[in-house]
Protein backbone atom coordinates (compact mmCIF):
# COMPACT_ATOMS: atom_id res chain seq x y z
CA UNK A 1 0.00 0.00 0.00
CA UNK A 2 2.61 2.81 0.91
CA UNK A 3 4.09 1.95 -2.36
CA UNK A 4 1.16 2.55 -4.15
CA UNK A 5 1.34 5.72 -2.51
CA UNK A 6 4.86 6.66 -2.95
CA UNK A 7 3.71 5.84 -7.05
CA UNK A 8 1.34 7.95 -6.96
CA UNK A 9 2.96 10.72 -5.26
CA UNK A 10 5.52 10.41 -7.61
CA UNK A 11 3.20 10.43 -10.52
CA UNK A 12 1.90 13.74 -9.61
CA UNK A 13 4.69 15.23 -8.53
CA UNK A 14 5.99 14.74 -12.62
CA UNK A 15 2.07 15.79 -13.57
CA UNK A 16 2.40 19.32 -11.79
CA UNK A 17 6.21 20.01 -12.99
CA UNK A 18 5.03 19.64 -16.61
CA UNK A 19 2.20 21.69 -16.33
CA UNK A 20 4.40 24.47 -14.71
CA UNK A 21 6.99 23.88 -17.61
CA UNK A 22 4.07 24.13 -20.57
CA UNK A 23 2.70 27.25 -18.14
CA UNK A 24 6.50 29.39 -18.32
CA UNK A 25 7.02 28.00 -22.42
CA UNK A 26 3.41 29.99 -23.05
CA UNK A 27 3.90 32.91 -20.99
CA UNK A 28 7.53 33.09 -22.94
CA UNK A 29 5.49 32.53 -26.76
CA UNK A 30 4.43 36.38 -26.27
CA UNK A 31 6.82 38.88 -25.01
CA UNK A 32 5.68 41.41 -23.50
CA UNK A 33 7.11 44.85 -25.33
CA UNK A 34 5.24 48.42 -24.82
CA UNK A 35 3.70 50.01 -28.00
CA UNK A 36 5.42 53.09 -26.95
CA UNK A 37 8.83 51.55 -27.42
CA UNK A 38 8.14 49.94 -30.54
CA UNK A 39 6.81 53.42 -32.11
CA UNK A 40 9.50 55.43 -30.76
CA UNK A 41 11.56 55.68 -34.03
CA UNK A 42 14.83 53.37 -31.86
CA UNK A 43 15.55 50.23 -33.54
CA UNK A 44 14.20 46.97 -32.14
CA UNK A 45 14.24 43.24 -32.49
CA UNK A 46 11.72 42.67 -34.68
CA UNK A 47 9.81 41.12 -35.67
CA UNK A 48 7.99 39.56 -32.40
CA UNK A 49 7.60 35.69 -32.57
CA UNK A 50 4.58 34.81 -31.86
CA UNK A 51 3.08 38.11 -32.71
CA UNK A 52 2.10 39.18 -36.46
CA UNK A 53 4.28 42.27 -36.60
CA UNK A 54 4.47 45.04 -38.58
CA UNK A 55 7.40 47.18 -39.32
CA UNK A 56 7.27 50.86 -40.57
CA UNK A 57 10.53 52.20 -41.83
CA UNK A 58 10.05 55.55 -42.19
CA UNK A 59 11.24 58.98 -40.73
CA UNK A 60 10.34 61.58 -38.52
CA UNK A 61 11.20 64.46 -41.10
CA UNK A 62 9.66 62.10 -44.56
CA UNK A 63 6.56 63.91 -45.40
CA UNK A 64 4.65 61.10 -46.05
CA UNK A 65 5.97 59.15 -43.71
CA UNK A 66 4.85 61.73 -40.92
CA UNK A 67 1.28 61.64 -42.30
CA UNK A 68 1.32 57.46 -41.37
CA UNK A 69 2.46 58.22 -37.83
CA UNK A 70 -0.95 59.02 -36.75
CA UNK A 71 -2.23 55.77 -38.67
CA UNK A 72 0.58 53.72 -36.75
CA UNK A 73 0.29 55.47 -33.36
CA UNK A 74 -3.37 54.28 -33.17
CA UNK A 75 -2.97 51.02 -34.40
CA UNK A 76 -0.08 50.42 -32.06
CA UNK A 77 -2.99 51.35 -29.31
CA UNK A 78 -5.96 49.54 -30.73
CA UNK A 79 -4.29 46.11 -31.76
CA UNK A 80 -1.31 46.00 -28.50
CA UNK A 81 -1.50 42.63 -27.21
CA UNK A 82 -2.48 41.22 -30.21
CA UNK A 83 -0.03 42.30 -32.88
CA UNK A 84 3.34 44.56 -32.38
CA UNK A 85 3.35 47.71 -34.82
CA UNK A 86 6.58 49.05 -35.12
CA UNK A 87 8.35 52.32 -36.25
CA UNK A 88 12.32 52.85 -37.02
CA UNK A 89 13.20 55.96 -38.16
CA UNK A 90 16.31 55.47 -40.59
CA UNK A 91 17.48 58.71 -40.70
CA UNK A 92 18.16 58.72 -37.01
CA UNK A 93 19.16 54.88 -37.19
CA UNK A 94 20.71 54.75 -41.08
CA UNK A 95 22.42 50.77 -39.77
CA UNK A 96 18.52 50.05 -40.20
CA UNK A 97 17.93 50.88 -43.47
CA UNK A 98 20.81 48.10 -44.80
CA UNK A 99 19.44 45.63 -42.03
CA UNK A 100 15.55 45.57 -43.65
CA UNK A 101 16.78 46.23 -47.03
CA UNK A 102 15.01 49.44 -47.38
CA UNK A 103 16.01 51.92 -50.27
CA UNK A 104 12.56 54.04 -49.87
CA UNK A 105 10.51 54.91 -47.31
CA UNK A 106 8.00 54.60 -46.03
CA UNK A 107 8.23 51.31 -46.06
CA UNK A 108 6.03 48.74 -44.69
CA UNK A 109 7.14 45.52 -43.71
CA UNK A 110 4.23 42.42 -42.25
CA UNK A 111 5.69 39.29 -40.75
CA UNK A 112 3.32 36.56 -39.81
CA UNK A 113 3.70 35.12 -36.03
CA UNK A 114 6.85 32.90 -37.03
CA UNK A 115 8.73 35.82 -38.04
CA UNK A 116 8.58 34.87 -41.34
CA UNK A 117 8.07 38.65 -44.19
CA UNK A 118 4.45 37.97 -46.20
CA UNK A 119 4.43 41.20 -47.30
CA UNK A 120 6.32 44.37 -48.01
CA UNK A 121 4.51 47.58 -49.28
CA UNK A 122 6.73 50.91 -50.25
CA UNK A 123 4.75 54.43 -50.00
CA UNK A 124 1.64 55.63 -48.25
CA UNK A 125 -0.49 53.10 -47.09
CA UNK A 126 -4.06 54.07 -45.48
CA UNK A 127 -5.39 52.66 -41.96
CA UNK A 128 -7.77 49.97 -44.05
CA UNK A 129 -5.29 48.68 -46.16
CA UNK A 130 -2.67 48.03 -42.69
CA UNK A 131 -5.58 46.36 -40.57
CA UNK A 132 -7.14 44.17 -43.82
CA UNK A 133 -3.02 42.85 -44.34
CA UNK A 134 -3.43 42.45 -40.35
CA UNK A 135 -6.58 40.76 -40.64
CA UNK A 136 -5.14 38.40 -43.31
CA UNK A 137 -1.94 37.33 -41.73
CA UNK A 138 -4.75 35.97 -38.13
CA UNK A 139 -4.56 39.22 -36.31
CA UNK A 140 -8.43 39.47 -34.58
Amino acid sequence: MAKKIAVFVCCLFLVSMALAATSCMAQEAKPSVSSSDLISGAPQNLPIKGMVTMVEIGAHSCIPCRMMMPIIEELSEEYEGRAAIAFIDVWEHREQAAKYGVNTIPTQIFYDAQGKEQYRHTGFLDKESLVAKLVELGVK
